[in-house]
């Protein structure tokens, strides 16, 4: 009940990311460019002193950092800006619909060969995919804002095939997010976003950056240990759902049947991929 427990913590807290980046953005407390530098900023502030009270050290010169620090900025840009036009629920949709079949692809190339199930299951999920962001009369996903959250869940799929090297998966996480700091602000600046951030705007940015991501991303690497990797990625796909309703209860989004189809069939997609059957 305890690992239960913590496990349905870590996925709310991921979900939440989403909708405090919505709000945020939304509500024109921040703008993304702001609340991505302000998240990562407190993320590598609260991871950096967990690893400190741990008595453990940060790996900044390391040659991970190179693969890691530049998916985490990846993500974290494109994460941010791409809700300027998405829905929270359909963006972690995207997000973790990406993020998996990303995954699986790359695991299968570089792995054994996929079977038959897993070819099906990856061919529903992009199936269920293409049918929420296909344009269908007056219902229009924004084609900029789904590329940024699909070059996002390549970011945030690349940061977890490097994590699976790390020795110190914490103090490497804060080392990643220390790096990808000045990465993700120069990346920013490029881009000519401007800095205009409210008070709340700085509060949102600083929860989702240390709480809802320094301190779920800890809990999870604390929590994964103990479950089987089929697990570990089947209760991924939670999100998207808790993001969807919370979403609908706390920003007033719509929840159509469209997004409610595709995303099971996203979601059972994928867990026809990763999950193995056991034989009677």
């Amino acid at each position: 009940m305890r690992l239960f427990l913590l496990t349905a913590l870590t996925m709310c807290a991921f979900a939440a990311n989403s909708i405090l980046n919505r709000l945020a953005i939304d509500t024109g407390a921040s703008d993304p460019a702001g609340f991505a530098v302000v998240r990562v900023l407190s993320g590598a502030l609260v991871l950096s002193i967990l690893v400190w009270f741990r008595a453990g050290h940060l790996p900044l010169r390391n040659r991970r950092r190179i693969a890691g620090a530049g998916a985490l900025s990846m993500y974290m840009i494109g994460f941010s800006i791409a809700y300027l036009t998405l829905d929270a629920g359909l963006g972690a949709l995207i997000l973790f619909g990406v993020v998996q079949i990303t995954m699986f692809a790359v695991t299968s190339v570089t792995g054994s060969a996929p079977t038959r199930r897993q070819i099906a299951g990856a061919v529903i999920a992009l199936a269920g995919l293409a049918y929420v962001l296909w344009p269908v009369g007056a219902v229009q996903v924004d084609p900029a804002g789904s590329l940024l959250m699909t070059a996002a869940g390549i970011g945030w799929a690349a940061y977890s095939l490097v994590g699976r090297s790390e020795p110190d998966a914490l103090a490497g996480t804060a080392a990643n997010f220390i790096v990808a700091l000045p990465l993700t602000a120069l990346a920013l600046i490029v881009a000519g976003g401007e800095w205009r951030m409210t008070g709340a705007g700085y509060g949102l940015a600083i929860v989702s950056g240390a709480v809802t991501s320094g301190m779920g991303y800890a809990l999870w690497y604390r929590v994964l240990p103990q479950l089987v990797p089929t697990t570990a990625a089947v209760v991924q796909l939670s999100v998207p759902i808790i993001a969807i309703l919370g979403g609908v209860l706390l920003l007033g989004e719509v929840a159509s049947l469209r997004l409610i189809l595709g995303a099971a069939l996203v979601l059972g997609g994928i867990a026809l991929a990763v999950l193995r059957l056991r034989p009677r």
